[in-house]
C-alpha cells in the first residue's frame, strides 16, 4: 500500500459541454493515511467529482474537494484557461466538499444560511480534526455570502438556479441550469446508493427527490458517481427514481427480521439491471452503515406511510 499526498495528476478533468467541465478523482488513488480517515475511506474510496461552469474569464466552481491541493490544481488548471474571476457555491457542509475552500479566500463563497451555521459552529473542531477525525481542515474559510431558499447566479448572461434542498443533508444545495437542462445534483444522488447521513429526515427526503425530478432537466451530474457515467454525459431521471426506492424499501423493511443482513443488491436488483445506478463494491460498506442507522431509529417506532413502491 502506498502512502503520500492525495494524487493531484489522478484528477480527470471532463468536459460535459463548451461551458460546464467536471473534475473528477477517486477510485483509483494513493493512500494519504494508514489508519482510517475521511478522505481515504470516504471520497476517495468511493470517487469525487467537483464542477465548473465556465463563461469567458469567469468560473462558478461547485464545491472545492477533499484536500487542498486538489483544489489548488483545479484552479491552476482554470486559470491556465484563462479563468480570472471565481466564484464558489457550496453543496452542503459535509468536509469532503469545503476542504478547499481556502485556495478561494480571496473570492466570494456562497452557501445557504445553515451551512454557514453549521460550518461555523463545527469550525473549531474541523480545524483540529476532531469533528470527523482526521486530516484536519486549517484554516477552514467560512462563506461570506449566504441565501435561505433559493439565488438566481449568472456567469455572463448564463442564468445558475441554486436552490436549498433537504435530500442526503438538511443543508442541501443544488445547482440548475436552465439553458442546458442540467441539475448539478452535489450529493442528494449517489451512484450506487445514498449515504444516510440523517436518518430522521428520510420521509423528507423521499417527498423532497419526488418535487426534484419535476423540474424541466434531462441531466444530472451528481459529485459521487460512476466517472464513466459522468464521462458519457451524465445521467437520466431513472436515477431520480432508484433512490427514491433505495430509501423507500430501507424504510419499509426496517422492521423485517432479517432487515440488518440484506444485501444491497436486493434493495436494488430491478435499477442495477436496467442500468438506473451501477454496482461498485465499497458502496456495501455505504449500505451496511445504513442498515445500521434505519434498524437503530425505527427498532421503537412505526414505520411511517410511504408512497408506493415495490417491496
Amino acid at each position: 500500500m502506498q502512502i503520500g499526498t492525495p494524487n493531484i495528476d489522478t484528477i480527470k478533468v471532463i468536459e460535459i459541454n463548451d461551458h460546464v467541465l467536471a473534475f473528477y478523482t477517486g477510485r483509483n488513488w494513493t493512500r494519504i493515511r494508514e489508519e482510517l480517515n475521511w478522505i481515504d475511506d470516504g471520497a476517495m474510496k468511493l470517487g469525487i467529482a467537483g464542477y465548473a461552469i465556465l463563461k469567458n474569464n469567469k468560473a462558478v466552481i461547485y464545491d472545492t474537494f477533499a484536500d487542498i491541493r486538489q483544489a489548488k490544481w483545479v484552479r491552476n488548471h482554470l486559470e491556465n484557461m484563462g479563468i480570472e474571476q471565481f466564484t464558489v457555491v457550496l453543496s452542503h457542509w459535509h468536509l469532503d466538499h469545503i476542504a478547499g475552500n481556502e485556495i478561494y479566500k480571496d473570492c466570494n463563497i456562497i452557501s445557504n444560511t445553515l451551512t454557514y451555521e453549521i460550518l461555523f459552529k463545527h469550525k473549531n473542531d474541523i480545524e483540529k480534526g476532531s469533528l470527523e477525525g482526521p486530516p484536519e481542515i486549517k484554516p477552514l474559510t467560512l462563506p461570506d455570502i449566504t441565501f435561505k431558499k433559493e439565488l438566481n447566479l449568472y456567469v455572463d448572461g448564463l442564468l445558475l438556479e441554486i436552490r436549498k434542498i433537504n435530500v442526503h443533508s438538511e443543508d442541501g444545495t443544488i445547482i440548475y441550469i436552465p439553458d442546458d437542462k442540467i441539475l448539478i445534483a452535489g450529493d442528494t444522488l449517489e451512484d450506487t446508493i445514498t449515504y444516510m447521513d440523517e436518518v430522521e429526515n428520510l420521509v423528507e427526503h423521499i417527498k423532497n427527490l419526488m418535487l426534484l425530478k419535476q423540474l424541466p432537466f434531462s441531466t444530472i451530474l451528481p459529485n459521487h458517481g460512476d466517472p464513466d457515467i459522468i464521462e458519457g454525459g451524465g445521467y437520466d431521471k431513472t436515477f431520480i427514481d432508484a433512490t427514491i426506492n433505495y430509501l423507500s424499501r430501507m424504510v419499509k423493511r426496517a422492521h423485517n427480521e432479517d432487515f440488518l443482513k440484506s444485501s444491497m443488491r436486493s434493495y436494488l436488483q430491478k435499477e442495477l439491471e436496467l442500468g438506473w445506478v451501477h454496482y461498485y463494491e465499497p458502496y456495501e460498506e455505504v449500505h451496511s452503515a445504513n442498515l445500521i442507522k434505519v434498524y437503530d431509529y425505527y427498532k421503537n417506532r412505526s414505520l411511517p406511510s410511504l408512497p408506493g413502491v415495490e417491496m
